[in-house]
């Protein structure tokens, strides 16, 4: 059944069901998943969220229907048993208007239930029927967004991908909005493992990998764009170290021999044998090429560390 309405629900949501490969060499590419504590973290989240929603809600309910029972009790008893104080001549009832005042304004008077009563049994006869309403639908649709939030905090887990080849990662994840980042080995400076507490006691841990050319945007808001390009997490894996073992090793390998770099297939002669017998009558175009010699070793020297 769960296969069946997630079929048609990323069929309508235009997801693919499983992402392509990035580029790399046949059969070099690795599918890592998020573990399975990952998914059971994300469910005691909604479930916590799904609880405080029907505290909230049954609060509501019971606080109406408080109200209500209030509103008939006043109406069902006798005007008899209203009871009003006599006004009696007294010295204290001479007093200036302006005491009075200002006794009433030192002790406000605080409002009650029956306060809140009197006032809604003053509303028309048409809102106890709406709210009856309000209260039925209220309900319904919390039953109903139980089985649909669910299903979506399902699908987004399975929906997390994080393949490896020698040559490049992917990660995609999402399924409102997919997001799907492709790092090439060519551009990739750092990676490391972090777990924070609750991670560490699910046994789980995000794998980041960090690119070169991160620099600072001309706003907040236009960094934290720039830095998601040129970083990417591998969110909730029980084996992160693993991935970062897997990528650091391709990567050593790329690096060693050069993959995806075409000059440096036609490089791999060194300088002092690629400099010619006779020195040329043409000392710049000599010059030009030993320093274009010099800047490709030094390139070299930096993709290998």
């Amino acid at each position: 059944m769960f296969s069946w309405l997630s079929e048609h629900i990323l069929h309508v949501l235009r997801v693919p069901p499983v992402p392509h490969a990035p580029l790399g060499a046949p059969g070099s590419a690795r599918v890592f998943r998020a573990g399975k504590n990952y998914f059971r973290l994300r469910l005691a989240a909604w479930g916590i969220r799904q609880f405080l929603a029907l505290v909230g809600l049954l609060f509501s309910v019971g606080l109406l229907l408080r109200i209500e029972h209030d509103v008939r009790v006043q109406q069902s008893s006798p005007p008899a048993g209203i009871t009003v104080a006599p006004v009696s001549p007294e010295p204290s009832a001479a007093k200036p208007p302006s005491a009075r005042i200002r006794k009433t304004a030192t002790h406000p008077k605080h409002l009650t239930e029956d306060d809140v009563a009197q006032v809604a049994a003053q509303a028309p006869w048409w809102v106890w029927p709406l709210l009856n309403v309000v209260k039925a639908f209220g309900l319904l649709a919390y039953l109903a967004q139980v089985p649909v939030t669910y299903l979506a905090v399902r699908l987004e887990y399975e929906q997390r991908w994080y393949i490896v080849t020698d040559r490049s990662l992917r990660i995609r994840e999402g399924l409102w909005r997919v997001q799907e980042l492709t790092m090439s080995f060519a551009n990739l400076q750092q990676v490391s493992v972090r777990q924070g507490p609750i991670e560490r006691l699910f046994r789980l841990a995000n794998v980041e990998v960090q690119s070169a050319g991160g620099g600072s945007g001309s706003a907040p808001h236009a960094e934290r764009e720039e830095a998601s390009l040129h970083q990417g997490v591998f969110h909730g894996v029980d084996n992160a170290h693993e991935i970062r073992d897997l990528i650091l090793e391709r990567l050593r390998q790329f690096r060693a021999t050069g993959l995806g770099d075409p000059d440096e297939h036609r490089d791999h002669v060194a300088p002092a044998a690629a400099a010619p017998k006779e020195i040329p009558r043409d000392e710049p175009l000599l010059a030009a090429r030993d320093l274009l010699i010099e800047a490709k070793a030094l390139r070299r020297a930096l993709q290998i560390r």
